[in-house]
């Protein structure tokens, strides 16, 4: 008997206690700022990455979109990897990917070396973003506490693009450029090893294979319809150069949606977007992420090349920003409670509408606080606001063993609609600016771009009211 009591209270001492659902979410809630942050680090970076690597301006395009278009192109691969193989493992593979490749770039010697080492960040995050999500959702029940440990990954997620603008500066201005790379190393490290120690493994896959067919053709078809719109700012939209990547680009992406239709196992079940909630908020993502991608591109680069900042003082400009998009994904679950996630998401579109509006209105000689710092704010407390709602109704409504999956549409329509928005606002931006570079031809190519992103938040608002679901949808 006393060996009975013996064995029952050492097996009860050796039984690993669960980790609280706080350090969870911060676990998921690192990976998630790792991987955004690293799609807005380099914005600052981009100036000293052309002279260090003789880059022109097409090829700065593609440090920012190489990373962009991996990220999204895999991304519902990695979502489905999570529900099958288990959303630690991937956490942890992606992450590992994500660290081994930002040190391969921040070694980088040449301009190819740099774009590959991107390209396969981007495969990391992806693979990695998704179960971030997931992990969130899993460890926290349905209700309230779920709505802000939502809010908690969007605010990281967020604050993760803003910060890259600030971290990216105080890198480049203390060191060099190749250290808003490193960087993640170290990080990277030790969140692996807190993730392989506290998280607790999950799946809900059925042992089915994953459709790599699948995240090839969507891959290859962004990346293609990607490169055809940066043609257009050299070729024009009727030359042969333009016409081919970009019918190419449709082809490709026609040829997925055909596959996914006759698939067994589909990385993408087009039969999931025949929810409302689903198909109604990743296209409200996706025009979104379309408009709001470019704001810490060519904010940094109106700072250092217009203005005069230099590196810091152009993350530095940006750090009200940073903040207001933290604020506003910590406001919005109350506003959701209040008037409901469709409201909330149309109202934070709006206040990010009228932020964009106010920055087309920029000059060569503008005062920080009227040509950053206050339309920059609007920008991005309207961005928090509207994200929060949008994951929310993007995730209700799909079964448990395709939540990975559903959380890697939600990131991809996002960095979809980002990576080919950064694409035609950069192309626009070169169209109006010309072959001069003086300061005020910059402005005015810059502004068009915040003028065409305006238009396209006040139609996605206007897309938001009319299909987005009143409440969030009960899992089917």
């Amino acid at each position: 008997m006393a060996y009975m009591l013996e064995t029952t209270d050492t097996a009860r001492r050796s039984a690993p206690a669960a980790p609280p659902v706080w350090l969870v979410v911060a676990l998921a809630c690192a990976g998630q700022f790792l991987v955004v942050l690293d799609i807005s680090v380099v914005n600052v970076a981009l100036p000293s990455m052309r002279s260090g690597l003789a880059l022109g301006e097409q090829g700065l395009q593609w440090v920012v979109n190489a990373y962009a278009i991996a990220f999204a192109g895999f991304m519902l691969l990695g979502g489905r990897a999570g529900d099958l193989y288990g959303r630690k493992r991937m956490f942890l593979v992606g992450l590992g990917l994500f660290t081994l490749a930002s040190l391969a770039g921040g070694l980088a010697q040449d301009g190819w070396q740099l774009l590959l080492a991107r390209a396969v960040q981007g495969l990391g995050a992806a693979v990695l973003a998704p179960s971030t999500l997931t992990i969130v959702t899993s460890a926290v029940p349905k209700g309230a506490a779920r709505t802000r440990a939502i809010a908690t990954w969007t605010a990281v997620g967020a604050g993760g693009g803003a910060a890259g603008g600030f971290v990216g500066g105080v890198l480049v201005d203390a060191l060099s450029w190749r250290w808003v790379l490193l960087i993640n190393v170290p990080v990277g490290a030790v969140v692996l090893a807190g993730a392989a120690r506290w998280l607790a493994e999950s799946r809900a896959g059925d042992g089915r294979r994953l459709d790599l067919p699948g995240a090839l053709l969507v891959t290859a078809g962004l990346a293609t319809l990607a490169y055809g719109i940066s043609q257009t700012e050299a070729e024009g939209w009727t030359a042969t150069a333009t016409v081919v990547p970009l019918g190419a680009g449709l082809a490709l992406l026609a040829l997925f949606l055909l596959a996914e239709a006759r698939a067994k196992a589909p990385l993408m079940p087009l039969g999931l977007l025949r929810l409302r909630s689903v198909a109604s908020a990743n296209a409200a993502m996706l025009l979104s992420g379309c408009a709001m991608f470019c704001m810490w591109f060519f904010m940094t680069l109106y700072a250092q090349n217009v203005l005069g900042y230099t590196p810091l003082e152009a993350g530095l400009a940006l750090v009200p920003s940073s903040l207001a998009v933290i604020i506003g994904s910590k406001l919005a679950p109350r506003l959701m409670r209040a008037a409901g996630p469709r409201a909330t998401a149309v109202l934070g579109t709006l206040i990010a509408a009228a932020g964009f509006g106010w920055q087309s209105t920029m000059t060569a000689d503008g005062a920080y606080l009227t040509a950053i710092m206050f339309p920059g704010i609007l920008m991005m407390l309207g961005a928090g606001t509207a994200t929060t709602p949008l994951a929310s109704l993007a995730t209700s409504g799909a079964a448990p063993e395709e939540a990975g999956l559903v959380s890697g549409l939600v990131n991809t329509s996002r960095t979809m609609g980002g990576s080919l928005g950064l694409a035609i606002m950069s192309t626009i931006a070169a169209a109006h600016t010309g072959a001069a570079r003086t300061p005020q031809a910059l402005t005015e190519g810059y502004a068009q771009a915040f003028r065409t992103s305006t238009a396209l938040l006040l139609a996605g608002a206007a897309v938001m009211w009319l299909w987005l679901p009143r409440k969030a949808a009960a899992a089917h």
